[in-house]
């Protein structure tokens, strides 16, 4: 028998130990001397000749997010620097990088599993806590290494890591949370920034989406291009941006964290997105004008005084008002007729239908759940609570996801189609409730929250069971992953909403 060297051997079980729980992983910098200097003295002084150069922030309000280019300084510095410039002055618990993937695709978020990213100027740490928290909050956003280190060809992504140095340098404590989405698939865009926008809303967080613009065209080609991008941005209106995107009326290969963070914006009640500076790379001397790249420098403003009233006037006019949102028989049916349509073509693999004469109350914005069945029992059911797209859209969208999306259920297939039947259900915008003798059942729908866990039954669930008022909060709690009795907590929040629901037995 050998006898194992204690002083010696409990060490190496400690390393072993730590290694098997990714202490220490750390991202290798796989673009410095590439896209940016790779030595750390040239790497800050560089950064800081284009902090310097952006002169004077430009905002008064701090921003709750930035867009930044991720080309190679020579070419982004300059405005990835004045983007940067205008949160030097201000204070951030974490950053989250949201960047898209150049090397690969694939249909989710990946936030970064390791504990560091690195550059020239050293080890950034990653906020594993905040990591962890949004990876639990959706099924399409993951603790992974995809997206971040290099691929089987041996390609590396650059679009987080050229941002770091700037960070280092004004921020050189700033922990961050690098996410990659390797899709444009709006269900993962609109997950991600729902959830950062719930964040954003109660702590102190930067949200950086990283991106160029349109990519090869002449320099006057480009301008144009650009300047229409702009102009969506300018709306602030999340769904429209996504929509010119998918049409190619403008580009930006940093498009779904754009869109992300636009949607964020919205679920923290920001004003609006300022517009700081735009160029291309063929502004820069002696660069050919031939094939140029653009760039964009933008910050999303959160304006504090206004935000709570008016979320709760939003609240109370939905709540208070029902009977200004009724559906009529026509406006129903046009629902219906879509919803049906659209489930068909998700299932033979088509085009969303594209509808005509859509009706005012249906551009509208709206929440909205989609229930199919099949012979009497449930067979899909998804829904957007958080009204951001209009209600028409939102129908579409959440006839797609019952039908193929619902992870409870294997997607429908094509011999299904004659049984299955559609039931629409239209809500209003949800309301903090602190006394559970608000909730009437059959009228009011409930969520139930409490941290990053959180369930939802609609009105209709406790009228078909029979269940009294504490029933259906009790089962609404298990929804969420919540002992039943957490209502009762003072950390669990409480939501209700009324909804209006019809299928072809109520026309």
């Amino acid at each position: 028998m050998v006898k194992l060297n204690r002083k010696v051997f409990t060490p190496f079980i400690i390393i072993i130990f730590l290694l098997a729980i990714g202490f220490g992983q750390v991202r290798e910098p796989v673009v410095a001397g590439q896209f940016y200097p790779g030595s750390a003295s040239r790497l800050k002084k560089t950064c800081k000749h284009y902090l310097q150069q952006a002169g004077k922030p430009k905002l008064d309000s701090q921003p709750l997010g930035i867009i930044v280019p991720h080309a190679g300084y020579v070419y982004s510095g300059r405005i990835a620097g004045i983007s940067f410039n205008e949160i030097k002055n201000h204070d951030y618990d974490a950053a989250v990088i949201l960047a898209p993937s150049h090397t690969e695709s694939f249909g989710f978020a990946s936030i970064y599993e390791g504990q560091y990213y690195k550059t020239p100027l050293g080890e950034v740490p990653v906020d594993q806590k905040l990591a962890q928290e949004i990876a639990r909050s959706s099924r399409l956003i993951k603790l992974s290494s995809k997206g971040h280190i290099k691929n089987a060809t041996g390609r590396g992504e650059h679009s987080i890591e050229v941002e770091l140095p700037f960070i280092q340098t004004i921020k050189p404590d700033l922990p961050i949370v690098p996410i990659v989405i390797g899709t444009l698939d709006y269900e993962v865009i609109t997950d991600m920034g729902q959830i950062l926008g719930e964040i954003a809303d109660k702590e102190n967080l930067l949200i950086v989406a990283s991106s160029d613009l349109s990519h090869y065209h002449s320099y006057s080609e480009a301008q144009e291009i650009d300047q229409r991008l702009i102009k969506a941005l300018e709306k602030f209106d999340p769904r429209h941006f996504y929509q010119g995107i998918r049409q190619k009326r403008y580009e930006a290969c940093g498009a779904a964290p754009i869109t992300a963070l636009l949607i964020a914006g919205h679920k923290a009640e920001a004003d609006q997105v300022k517009i700081l500076e735009y160029a291309n790379s063929g502004d820069i001397e002696r660069a050919s004008k031939s094939r140029v790249v653009g760039y964009l420098s933008a910050a999303l403003i959160k304006e504090k005084n206004i935000k709570q009233d008016q979320s709760n006037n939003k609240e109370e006019k939905s709540m208070d008002n029902p009977e200004q949102s009724q559906l009529n028989h026509e406006q129903k049916s046009f629902l219906l007729e879509l919803a049906e349509k659209t489930v068909e073509a998700a299932v033979k693999g088509q085009p969303k239908p594209e509808p005509d004469d859509i009706p005012e109350i249906a551009k509208q914005e709206r929440g909205a759940f989609v229930t199919l069945e099949k012979n009497g029992n449930l067979r899909g059911c998804i829904g957007q609570v958080i009204p951001s797209n209009p209600l028409w859209e939102t129908v579409r969208d959440m006839a797609v996801s019952a039908a193929l999306k619902d992870p409870r259920f294997p997607g429908v297939q094509e011999k299904e189609l004659d049984d299955i039947t559609v039931e629409i259900s239209i809500l209003t915008v949800p309301r903090k409730i602190d006394d559970i003798e608000e909730i009437e059942v059959g009228k009011h729908g409930i969520i139930i929250k409490r941290g990053y866990q959180q369930g939802l039954l609609l009105p209709q669930v406790a009228t078909d069971q029979g269940w009294d008022r504490k029933t259906f909060i009790m089962h609404t709690c298990r929804k969420a992953g919540l002992p039943k009795d957490a209502w009762q907590d003072d950390s669990t929040e409480i939501k209700i909403f009324s909804a209006q629901v019809f299928s072809r037995e109520d026309l």
